[in-house]
């Protein structure tokens, strides 16, 4: 008996170097949030898939760490902490891309902290990092840090620092072409004939 081996491929969600219609399902998790837009990520995922794939997936929503970029509100005129897209706008642009039926959920996940250096320091065990345009090149000054610490404070409750994350879900579907009508325009009639019981 052979077992079916998994092929792995590294590559940009953007520019999937896959055959137009060749997959069933697409499963992303954690990725989308890292494009600025989610259009050319799902006007890809809507060329790979074969008529009635699906696509699911996790990013992250607009609510997610609300409390960190608050913390660095006026710190330098810089934003420091990535935006991320709303679930309606993620919805729009599956059915502008060509995905039918789409189905949009969220939850809010909350971490805890004992201090805003946790927070900064989980996240760089992560891999998150800052990439929308204009992100100061240098590391943030001393008196700086300070002031997006005592700002952090605020949000203190029993003792812990809270970092939400809005995790958003979504799937939907490539449609089916329909070629129920002839080359005069009459429409054709499925009919499956049913099976007599014995």
């Amino acid at each position: 008996m052979t077992k079916n081996k998994a092929n792995s491929l590294c590559a940009d969600i953007e520019q999937i170097p896959l055959a137009d219609e060749s997959v069933d399902l697409i499963w992303s998790s954690l990725t989308l949030q890292w494009c600025n837009t989610p259009d050319a990520a799902f006007k890809e995922f809507n060329r790979i898939l074969k008529p009635g794939g699906v696509i699911i997936f996790a990013t992250l929503g607009p609510d997610t760490l609300k409390e960190l970029r608050s913390a660095f509100a006026g710190i330098d005129g810089h934003q420091h902490v990535n935006q991320f897209i709303d679930m309606h706008d993620l919805g729009d642009a599956l059915v502008k891309h060509g995905l039918t039926m789409p189905v949009m959920d969220m939850e809010h996940i909350t971490m805890t902290y004992a201090k805003a250096k946790d927070v900064m320091q989980d996240l760089k065990h992560i891999g998150a990092s800052n990439k929308m345009d204009g992100r100061p090149n240098g590391l943030l000054g001393k008196a700086a840090w300070l002031k997006v610490q005592a700002q952090y404070e605020a949000f203190r409750r029993n003792g812990v620092l809270p970092c939400t994350y809005e995790v958003v879900y979504g799937h939907a579907f490539k449609p089916t072409p329909k070629n129920n009508a002839r080359s005069d325009g009459s429409q054709i009639i499925n009919f499956r004939p049913r099976t007599p019981s014995a």
